[in-house]
């Protein structure tokens, strides 16, 4: 395919793809069908990232990328998670407006229209909302309290739901590629960085084909992720816990000297004294745990782990030509 001006490109649509080889060209047609009543057909472009997916993702890629100059396509040299595949993919962006999305077709590419229109009033992101959500219950839940964990470490505000469909103004994407650690997190850096921010309602559509890649083992793994890398609040937490449990020893302490002044004849309680052991110890292996999990961090950051490594692109990133 030929050569398209970045200086015509007003929106970039950035995909993650894993494990979506069957999904990709019914994608593709949803969102050129989507843009074009836009106006938008010739000035957007569709980025599709593979985190080193399994399948044939790539191959499909590669094969969409020829037959649509639109589209670009990114593939990671390992799996770095979602996150890091969307930062890989705004390292890449020309467009005026970037629009996040899902590569399972739950979020639906004619709500893009409205994702801009809010950008266009003014604001500089602006999220999606779901109806009603089409998840498993157990991933609602996880969701809930992802939630409810970012109000506080976040300073989030509680009408606002972080959805992975979302969109935002190119002056925001330059500050966020400036973060370069190892684990990011899209919502806290937007956050840190703007709170005009605005949210539309969307139907949430059923996945396309096959089934979720997201595990309670990757939500943990999220949810570290904002907890540790944008908040101090847990340290605060171990702090806030230490300063009640001594208070609380000192109280039980002068609690029962005075009943043993008082009793002489109770006996000493071996129960009693093995369970606060063991409360106590938990709480300092805890809290030892959240301190190495920031200190564990540092050091990769120190040591510039990488947020995501390019194995190759459908396009020649020195001439911009798409191969």
């Amino acid at each position: 395919m030929g050569k398209r001006s970045d200086s015509a490109v007003k929106l970039s649509i950035v995909v993650p793809v894993y494990q979506s080889a069957d999904i990709l060209p019914k994608l593709v047609e949803e969102v050129l069908a989507a843009v074009e009543p836009l106006g938008l057909a010739d000035r957007f472009e569709l980025l599709l990232v593979n985190d080193a997916s399994p399948d044939q993702s790539w191959p499909v890629i590669q094969s969409l990328a020829r037959s649509h100059a639109f589209i670009r396509g990114i593939s990671l040299r390992r799996n770095f998670g979602q996150h890091n595949a969307l930062m890989a993919g705004l390292n890449h962006v020309n467009g005026d407006f970037v629009v996040m999305m899902d590569d399972d077709l739950q979020h639906p590419p004619d709500a893009i229209g409205d994702l801009l229109d809010a950008l266009e009033q003014g604001y500089d992101v602006c999220y999606t909302r779901y109806r009603h959500r089409r998840h498993a219950l157990w991933k609602q839940v996880g969701s809930r309290f992802n939630d409810w964990v970012a109000t506080r470490l976040l300073d989030k505000p509680k009408n606002l739901y972080l959805s992975s469909f979302k969109a935002m103004r190119k002056e925001i994407t330059r500050e966020i590629v400036k973060y370069d650690g190892p684990y990011a997190y899209l919502d806290g850096l937007i956050l840190d960085v703007t709170r005009s921010i605005t949210v539309v309602e969307i139907a949430h559509q059923p996945r396309y084909a096959g089934e979720s890649n997201y595990t309670l083992r990757r939500l943990l793994s999220l949810w570290l992720k904002m907890a540790t890398g944008f908040s101090v609040f847990p340290l605060r937490l171990a702090t806030y816990a230490g300063f009640l449990l001594s208070a609380l020893s000192f109280i039980m302490m002068a609690f029962f000297v005075i009943q043993k002044l008082l009793y002489p004849e109770i006996p000493r309680g071996w129960a009693s004294l093995i369970a606060t052991i063991l409360f106590l110890g938990g709480m300092q292996t805890f809290f030892l745990g959240l301190i190495g999990e920031y200190l564990g961090r540092t050091y990769l950051k120190l040591n510039q782990k990488a947020q995501f490594v390019v194995g190759s692109t459908t396009w020649d990133r020195n001439s911009d030509e798409v191969s």
